[in-house]
């Protein structure tokens, strides 16, 4: 079965990560194909909203580990940049229904959905320091510009987790709710009947300031991201954190 799951109903495109064994940590192939879902949905007049969910209670437990360490995969062309610019220039809106853990990826991609509902239990953590690397998908300048310097750089160089309360008042998330798939669906069909042209241009307006800047943000990222990738520190880091699972 696939490990990217892609329905569409009423206009609503739902893509869900199909990877529980594995808490949906997310692989070259699903970054992939994450891509090409959303730019097809992008060019397709027929969806209106794209909402991004996991059929487990694991949001995400982000990147897949060992396919990282075997092969960086952060250069310009590569599933997961591909993945990063799809969700930086989609016009149209972006929802996540998110619960469980949202590790890394599984917290930086929220930065680019226009709403996120996630569930009491969400458990977000961005530990890229704690591996030995730096942060991606534009965070850098994304969650500082959200939460302050200090808030951000607190989370960032220690890597502690946070809750959905924490969430809601950085505002990362629009709201906390006991099914947040059924709410993201929602406001996404709200989102729907709404004039078209509007949407995409109330979103553009939105998103106009920083595009630019976060699209070159992120690409010095992955840059620094592949080089700490290969880096001694970073294995060393990364050993640790998986015997630290084992036990």
């Amino acid at each position: 079965m696939s490990e990217v799951l892609a329905s569409t109903d009423k206009q609503i495109l739902t893509l869900t990560l199909n990877r529980p064994e594995k808490q949906n940590a997310i692989t070259r192939e699903m970054y992939q194909t994450l891509a090409n879902s959303i730019n097809e949905a992008n060019g397709d007049f027929g969806v209106r909203a794209i909402v991004i969910t996991s059929s487990s209670q694991h949001f995400t437990a982000g990147n897949d580990l060992f396919d990282f360490l075997n092969a960086p995969p952060l250069e310009e062309g590569s599933p997961v940049m591909n993945f990063l610019a799809a969700i930086h220039n989609l016009s149209k809106p972006l929802l996540a229904a998110v619960s469980g853990n949202a590790v890394g990826i599984g917290t930086t991609m929220l930065f680019h959905c226009d709403v996120v509902i996630a569930a009491p239990s969400t458990n977000f953590s961005m530990p890229f320091v704690t591996l030995g690397l730096v942060p991606e998908a534009g965070s850098s300048l994304l969650f500082p510009r959200l939460v302050g310097h200090q808030l951000a750089s607190k989370v960032f160089l220690t890597g502690e987790p946070f809750g959905p309360s924490e969430a809601l008042s950085m505002g990362l998330i629009a709201e906390i709710a006991e099914n947040p798939l059924e709410v993201a669906r929602e406001i996404a069909l709200k989102i729907a009947a709404q004039p078209p042209n509007a949407v995409l241009q109330t979103k553009a307006l939105l998103k106009s300031e920083l595009h630019d800047k976060v699209a070159a943000v992120i690409r010095a990222e992955g840059e620094l991201f592949q080089m700490a990738l290969q880096s001694d520190e970073a294995r060393e880091a990364f050993m640790n954190f998986l015997a630290k699972k084992g036990k």
